[in-house]
């Protein structure tokens, strides 16, 4: 008789470590990002039936364009992550400030920051996109979690993780000891490990970069652009960054989002989408860069903090790291 894999719960139980405060904390909050990702997977595959396509009517704090589902998802992260009991402090895209977290501000143990959909706008389309977190462990005793507990460098960050919604959901995460691949199971509802220990493709000459913005480039970004071109690059880019950054993970490649003219910090958002990516990236062998600082180095100033990001192939990351430093 076959034996049925894991499922993420049996797994994460099997594979805590030391770093949290029970054993069983860990199994606990990945289980409920989980739960909110089966029932954003939910939505997302009855968005046309349930009329939450398109805009939300509405600007996020950084002046992003809100989504239908982003509202919807942000509502169901936060939700599932405040039922544990285990948070003191919870912060997303979509949020001006802290969520409230109510008594556990004093009580919880730790601190969640998340992207409840990324690239929302390709919902209209049935193109892949994603939810992405990072878990801390608080510093602050005794009083309200505050900013001093999120506003951390990722390598600080306990746990890592996304859930891709694609052809299939995903969830990836790590703590800290590899990176792990669970796909939902619709008939069974639960997400059933199917890669374990994944590592980083090896290099495969393939770029993931919005080319489209190019003329706001500025020259080390554009002088990179073109060395790979010249050695036969392919370009791939779905305009989602979780769903490229997986692609990339499992295909090998190397995602680029430029700091250019009119937004020199990027439009990426350090603590929500580049910590987590770049830890993910990490454990697989990868590596995370602004270009001349590792992602999990740096120190945000403030919860919507944004940096640009080259992230992928260690090798791949270096050579562009390479173009920025003769600039």
């Amino acid at each position: 008789m076959s034996v049925s894999p894991p499922n993420l719960f049996q797994f994460a139980m099997d594979n805590t470590n030391d770093e949290f405060a029970n054993p069983s904390d860990l199994t606990v909050l990945l289980n409920a990002i989980g739960s909110a990702g089966k029932f954003i997977s939910s939505e997302i595959n009855r968005a046309a039936l349930r009329d939450i396509f398109g805009s939300a009517g509405s600007a996020n704090v950084t002046g992003d364009d809100q989504q239908k589902l982003d509202v919807i998802g942000d509502n169901v992260v936060a939700e599932a992550l405040l039922s544990t009991g285990l948070v003191c402090a919870m912060s997303s895209e979509e949020n001006a400030g802290l969520i409230d977290c109510g008594d556990a501000a004093v009580t919880g143990e730790y601190c969640v920051v998340y992207d409840p959909v990324d690239g929302s706008s390709n919902i209209d389309v049935a193109a892949p996109i994603g939810t992405i977190f990072g878990i801390y462990r608080r510093l602050s005793e005794g009083v309200p979690a505050g900013d001093v507990d999120i506003l951390r460098p990722g390598n600080e960050m306990l746990v890592a993780g996304y859930v891709l919604y694609g052809s299939s959901t995903i969830f990836c995460y790590t703590s800290g000891d590899g990176v792990h691949f669970f796909t939902l199971d619709p008939t069974l509802g639960d997400y059933l490990i199917t890669e374990e220990n994944v590592r980083s493709h090896g290099s495969s000459h393939v770029y993931s970069a919005n080319e489209g913005n190019s003329g706001k480039w500025h020259d080390p970004d554009l002088n990179w652009v073109e060395h790979v071109k010249s050695e036969g690059y392919s370009g791939r880019y779905i305009g989602a960054l979780v769903a490229d950054f997986h692609r990339n993970l499992m295909k090998g490649g190397i995602y680029a989002y430029p700091g250019d003219k009119s937004s020199p910090d990027g439009k990426l958002r350090l603590l929500f989408e580049c910590a987590p990516l770049a830890f993910i990236a990490e454990q697989a062998g990868g590596a995370a860069s602004n270009g001349k600082t590792a992602i999990r180095n740096i120190e945000p100033t403030q919860l919507h903090h944004r940096t640009p990001m080259y992230i992928g192939n260690a090798d791949e990351v270096a050579l562009l790291e390479g173009f920025h430093s003769r600039a």
